[in-house]
């Protein structure tokens, strides 16, 4: 079964375990405790205005909050275990004990354990458990909904690993490995939802390929995730056509919501993104008009 839409439809055909099913593309927001985005400059790395930031991003339509307290971004270094859980850990319950719909973004087990015990609902390893062998044995246990994105290494080398074939085979025939490996594991298949890693160990070129492409990561079967949110492939296509310099990352929003609008297009479960309420709009719109697309078909020309 594939996750790609029927002509005409833009809702999502699959839907993992316990999580909110508004019957279009989901929206998750990103809520970053970390000193060092690339994208917020650690805006929010404080635990109460992270919080605060959470809330407002729910009252913008969010349907889901991503927090994550190590910065993925190419070259960062890894805060300690401990420091991650410091971060994290506090966020996580107060969105919870709000009402949220709260996604972890970890690579470690310990901390994917924790934040679940505190009411976390998904677990978003941005490795697919390649970074700690521990983490599928514990979502097998957990039974908690698990996102298993491509992932070639950590972010102070990954751009080194950016070297494909076909990239979009090669993402394919990755993801399906770390899926069987997780299906071996014991984690059950409605619980797994996968994310081709835009802009993780890959060039613009690799980024815009598997966008192209999504049907592709589609057939295999699971809810895909897609996170495009200000990154700086997009930058690079909005350059400034006199000084070639990057658009910078805060002002990539409006492109973030056209990549949203055709992942949503294309039956996408949900995008991650930093703006949500450009977003949460543009997705309702994009299942809208899928709907009235098979109600009221086009005429044919007449001859």
């Amino acid at each position: 079964m594939s996750t790609a839409a029927r002509p005409g439809e833009a809702a999502p055909a699959l839907h993992p375990r316990g999580l909110p099913r508004p019957g279009r593309t989901l929206v998750m927001g990103i809520v970053n405790v970390t000193p060092d985005s690339f994208s917020d400059g650690g805006r929010w790395f404080d635990p109460e205005r992270a919080v605060a930031h959470g809330l407002a991003l729910l009252d913008e339509g969010a349907d889901i909050l991503d927090v994550g307290g190590e910065s993925t971004r190419p070259g960062a270094a890894r805060p300690a275990v401990e420091e991650e859980m410091r971060r994290v850990l506090p966020v996580v319950r107060e969105l919870v004990a709000a009402g949220a719909t709260v996604s972890v973004d970890t690579m470690r087990a310990e901390v994917a354990a924790h934040a679940v015990e505190a009411g976390a609902a998904l677990v978003n390893d941005v490795s697919g458990g390649l970074a700690d062998p521990a983490m599928l044995p514990l979502m097998a246990r957990a039974g908690t909904p698990y996102v298993l994105m491509h992932w070639r290494g950590h972010s102070a080398g990954m751009q080194a690993n950016a070297v494909y074939g076909d990239v979009v085979a090669d993402v394919v025939d990755e993801l399906r490995a770390r899926v069987d490996a997780a299906l071996r594991a014991g984690v059950p298949g409605d619980c797994l939802i996968v994310d081709p890693g835009l802009g993780f160990a890959k060039h613009a070129e690799h980024n815009w390929r598997l966008l192209g492409r999504l049907r592709e990561v589609a057939a295999l079967g699971l809810p895909v995730l897609v996170g495009a949110a200000r990154k700086s492939f997009l930058g690079h296509l909005l350059a400034d056509p006199e000084t070639g310099r990057p658009r910078p990352a805060h002002l990539r929003d409006a492109a973030t919501s056209a990549v949203s609008v055709l992942a949503a297009a294309r039956g996408t479960w949900c995008v991650r993104v930093h703006d949500v309420a450009s977003t949460a709009d543009a997705v309702r719109v994009t299942a809208r008009w899928g709907l009235e697309s098979v109600a009221t078909p086009l005429p044919m020309p007449q001859s």
